[in-house]
Parts: structure tokens; sequence; C-alpha cells
């Protein structure tokens, strides 16, 4: 099944989705993840109406910034020290920072660029130590901390959920929406008005971040494999 049939067909069921929860299906943003696609793919994507691609390696990311430079790209992958001026030069989002020590090269980098680095803390809801993320406690200092970097803006939070059960899924989720909700009232009105996004939920369990309020669905093999089989709740 090409690409253009899955997009039109997960834009048919967001929309679906959203209807079921109450929620307008144009607050939930689709980022295509094209870490396992080439170029030729990724123009296919944008052909069929795709506009945001997630990345996870800079060197990747930065080979298909210099081809398709219009796009939105978003840096989903873990973060190295080394590689961060990499990908401020290439990220219009950061999903996954997840270290107090990078708010600062995150600052200078972006300062070099001229521009302000929208990121997103990324919190280990489920609390797997497998995964990466800050505690939702440490999220509360981190937050106030990158605040005092001029060039980096938080606008949000992302988690990755525990694979296999879709219910703890949701919990996790709605963690991270309770969490959000949390932060945001502690902050000035106009940081809280840019502190809106929540990027959680892929190719199996986005529906169930939909509900518990994503802004941004990260999605790829449900959208480049030919194989995948969604998985219904």
């Amino acid at each position: 099944m090409p690409f253009a049939q899955h997009y039109q067909e997960t834009l048919e069921e967001l929309a679906r989705v959203c209807a079921s929860c109450g929620r307008d299906p144009r607050e939930v943003k689709v980022i295509a993840v094209s870490k396992t696609v080439d170029a030729p793919a990724i123009s296919a994507a944008i052909a069929a109406g795709a506009h945001d691609f997630g990345e996870n390696r800079p060197d990747v990311l930065a080979a298909k910034v210099a081809q398709l430079p219009e796009q939105t790209w978003h840096f989903i992958g873990n973060v190295q020290s080394r590689k961060i001026p990499e990908i401020v030069a290439c990220a219009s989002f950061v999903h996954s920072v997840c270290k107090e020590e990078h708010f600062a090269k995150f600052d200078q980098a972006a300062e070099r660029l001229g521009k302000v680095q929208d990121i997103l803390l990324e919190v280990n809801v489920s609390g797997e130590e497998s995964k990466s993320g800050f505690t939702p406690d440490e999220a509360i200092a981190a937050l106030q901390l990158a605040e005092t970097f001029p060039h980096i803006a938080v606008r949000g939070l992302m988690t990755m959920a525990p694979q296999g059960n879709l219910d703890v899924a949701r919990e996790c989720f709605e963690g991270l929406a309770a969490l959000r909700d949390a932060l945001r009232s502690q902050l000035p009105s106009e940081q809280a008005a840019r502190f809106n996004e929540l990027s959680m939920g892929m190719s199996e369990d986005w529906r169930e971040a939909v509900c518990a309020g994503a802004t941004m669905v990260r999605i790829g093999r449900a959208l480049f494999s030919d194989s995948f089989e969604s998985v219904q709740a």
C-alpha cells in the first residue's frame, strides 16, 4: 500500500478518534517518522500532503534537510552533546531533551544561528529503567532552569509509553497531560501560552494518546511500511 493511502486512512481515523473524544483533529499534528526511508520516499510523502517529518540521527537529518529544506523537521532521537550544533542547525523541534546540562549547549548553538530553538522535555512517566527522560518530579526543576536560557523555548513535554498494553499506555499519556497542565499553571501567562505541546503516541498507540490530549503523534511504520497492521484499541 503506498504512503498516500496509509496517510489518508490515518487522517480519516484521526478524525474519527477525535470525534469520539470531543477533540478537533486540527489540534493534532501527524509527524511522519521518516528515519527508515530515503529522500525519494519522503518526496512521495510530501506529494501526499505530509510536511512534518521525524528523524533520530543528526547526520541523516542533515542530509535530508539539505535535499528537502522546505519541510518541518523534528529531531526525535537520543541527544548526544557533541551533536547538538548539528541538530539545532536542522531541526525545527527537538522532542527528546532529557538532560539539564544540554540546555546551555542548545542555547549557545541557537544563539550562533540567530534562532530560538523549540524543544520538548522528555519525561519518563512510566518509570521504566530502559527509557530515558526526566522523572515527573525532575521536570519541574528542569523547566524552571530551561526558562532562564533566552535561545531555547520549552514548548511542552514528550514521552514514550510501554509497549504491549494499550491501557497502560493510556495511563502513561494521561499522566503526561496532567503533568503538562500542572507545570503550565505555574508559568507566567506568556510562557504558559506557548507551553502547550504533548508529543506522545506512535504507530501502535497513537489513538490512546490522542484521547489523552496529544498534540503531536509520531507515526512511522503505520505510514511507511507495507506490512504494518495497526493495533486497534
